[in-house]
């Protein structure tokens, strides 16, 4: 196991606003990193790419900068003893698995932005209606999300799972 401050950082896009595709299919852990290299996350997954992606969309002001080590095989005690060894070196636990662990790890709720005027709709609709205000409110939040992510300079297409719409969230 490679020790956090011995990998390299790795920017998270290209000069086209692109991530890397090094990653993609692979297991292991990634520790992610601000503008100014400051650890916000550190996690594991069976698929690197995947995950760094998912994070990208859901905190794009946070993910500049990334260090991933992968392993051939999956095993989720190796995993979480490598993502532990790189907590305890840092000394500190990072934001991303603390307080903000929720906004890194879960699914975008787009309820969480509704107004009260859609708040009535919903209320007072059937169970058809009430899934078309949700669709509604979480294409109204996607816009906002891509709207952030091209002003960050991220050029990737990014697709939301149409059918988690129906329940008011986001997710790859």
């Amino acid at each position: 196991m490679t020790a956090l401050a011995n990998l390299d950082y790795i920017p998270y896009l290209d000069a086209e606003g692109q991530m890397p595709d090094q990653f993609d299919g692979k297991v292991g852990v990634y520790a992610i990193f601000d503008q100014e290299k400051d650890l916000q996350f550190i996690g594991y997954s069976r698929d690197v790419g995947f995950s760094l992606k998912q994070h990208l969309v859901r905190r794009p002001q946070s993910c500049y900068w990334t260090k991933v080590e992968t392993i051939d095989r999956p095993s989720r005690t190796l995993l979480e003893e490598m993502r532990a060894a790189w907590i305890a070196e840092k000394g500190a636990i990072p934001i991303g698995n603390a307080a903000e662990e929720a906004v890194w790890n879960q699914a975008i709720d787009a309820k969480l932005t509704m107004t009260s005027r859609e708040w009535a709709t919903y209320e007072a609709s059937d169970d058809p209606g009430k899934v078309k205000t949700l669709k509604k409110v979480a294409r109204r939040v996607e816009e906002e999300v891509l709207a952030k992510l091209d002003a960050r300079g991220i050029k990737m297409p990014i697709r939301f799972d149409p059918k988690l719409k129906e329940k008011g969230l986001l997710n790859l």
